[in-house]
């Protein structure tokens, strides 16, 4: 099509030229034809290269992935000893639960990969270093991008959608740990194998459902790694809604159900013989877990630039029906099994405020109820409560405050200090002093 027009251009310009113009030189003919067919091959060329260009793989594109890295440095004064941290009323939850190591360390950082693979989906991977060395995939996913009417599919690992605080990873949490309640009933933080579908409605209110089906990698489901079944170990369903309201407050409301089927789901408690003997116990049965959570952003006339507040919320519902295996080792009085059921809840609630640029505060409360519990073993009298230690009921709490200041989107210096009651015997008084920087490009992060 370029050769042609060019060609029409060349000769309505040879016929538009004046008489006098004949009277050239057969030269100046030729030079004039090879001029033309210079211009040709020069258009030739440019169609190639374009065809060429659009048959790269993408690889060789500008689709390349963004690169990122967190770095979180801790330092921790606790007053009691990290190793025998528990929350007291709930079985240990084979989550890194823990508040850490004492004095300098390097906390949980992160590299993070993402990129489109082609117009139908998107590559997200997250690797984990933790500070004992290990480096584990957090999130590896990919996600459809051309679904119509508003949905979303998900497959790979990626943190479960139940509740808010669970969606978001560690260097965006407004406190330096989890609340108690995330501890005890999702081990920290709960990434799943598997899919997700999501369906975001066309209404003028944000409105999100979805479902996913995960095979139980980890606690609640148990044991660590997952079963050895087809099929689905985990099962997640969940909603929000949100708007705006006023000239600068936004909200969210969300509710999600989590089922799933532990199976030999072990912990680790203390016998009753004055030996200090570990004995290993394992639940199997079915899990339950509801979790109401809300949020509300505050920033004059949407501009959080200078002064803003956020208000945030979860409260956790959870029941247990199955079976109890007491000493599964036989370290100590013996293998048992009984019936065992509990109804346990907790939340907690924070407010963090900042009042001038680069400078925030914040206020955590959290509060467990480990509720009422039935062990078949301790009601036949084949046992008692005080082989069970760690079941024994109780209710933990603690207060947390902090100050954190960030001098760019990409930095932020925070000083913690917190009182926690999780064990029945003694107050736990800790300060952190934290570092977390980015380095690379870097996504937004969660509502």
């Amino acid at each position: 099509m370029y050769r042609k027009a060019t060609m029409a251009l060349a000769v309505a310009a040879a016929l538009g030229l004046p008489h006098a113009a004949t009277a050239q030189t057969q030269d100046d003919l030729r030079t004039l034809r090879e001029q033309v067919r210079q211009l040709d091959r020069r258009v030739t060329d440019a169609e190639q290269a374009a065809i060429q260009a659009s048959s790269r793989p993408a690889s060789e594109s500008a689709m390349n992935p963004a690169v990122s890295v967190i770095l979180n440095g801790i330092y921790s004064n606790l007053s009691q000893d990290p190793n025998t941290f528990r929350i007291n009323g709930f079985a240990p939850t084979l989550g890194d639960v823990g508040p850490g190591v004492r004095g300098f360390s390097l906390g949980e950082s992160e590299l993070a990969l993402a990129a489109n693979i082609d117009h139908h989906f998107r590559g997200t991977l997250i690797a984990s270093i933790s500070p004992e060395d290990t480096i584990g995939v957090e999130e590896g996913y990919i996600q459809t991008l051309s679904l119509s009417y508003g949905f979303t599919i998900k497959a790979g690992r990626f943190f479960s959608a139940v509740g808010y605080q669970n969606q978001i990873h560690a260097h965006a949490w407004d406190f330096t740990d989890a609340p108690l309640a995330n501890k005890v009933f999702l081990g920290n933080q709960l990434n799943e194998d598997g899919i997700q579908l999501k369906w975001v409605a066309p209404t003028s209110l944000y409105w999100d459902v979805g479902v996913e089906a995960g095979r139980g990698r980890q606690f609640p489901a148990g044991p660590a790694g997952g079963r050895n079944k087809n099929g689905v170990s985990s099962g997640n369903v969940f909603t929000h809604i949100g708007g705006d309201f006023g000239t600068g407050t936004a909200w969210q409301t969300g509710l999600s159900y989590l089922s799933t089927s532990p199976q030999d789901r072990t912990f680790d408690d203390l016998d009753s013989t004055g030996t200090g003997t570990i004995v290993t116990n394992s639940f199997s049965g079915t899990s339950r877990l509801w979790v109401l959570d809300g949020i509300l952003k505050w920033a004059p006339n949407y501009n959080p630039t200078y002064t803003n507040f956020k208000l945030q919320g979860e409260f956790f519902r959870r029941k247990e029906n199955g079976n109890l295996t007491y000493d599964t080792t036989a370290a100590s009085l013996g293998t048992q099994t009984g019936g065992f059921t509990s109804a346990q809840s907790g939340f907690y609630l924070q407010g963090v405020y900042q009042f001038v640029p680069m400078w925030r505060v914040g206020y955590r409360y959290d509060r467990l109820n480990a509720g009422t519990a039935s062990n078949g073993l301790v009601d036949s009298g084949a046992l008692t409560a005080a082989d069970f230690p760690i079941l024994a009921k109780y209710t933990p709490t603690r207060h947390t405050v902090m100050v954190d200041w960030s001098p760019s989107e990409f930095s932020r210096v925070r000083l913690q200090a917190a009182s926690d009651k999780s064990r029945s015997d003694v107050t736990d008084h800790q300060v952190f002093v934290q570092y977390i920087v980015s380095l690379g490009a870097h996504g937004a992060h969660k509502f």
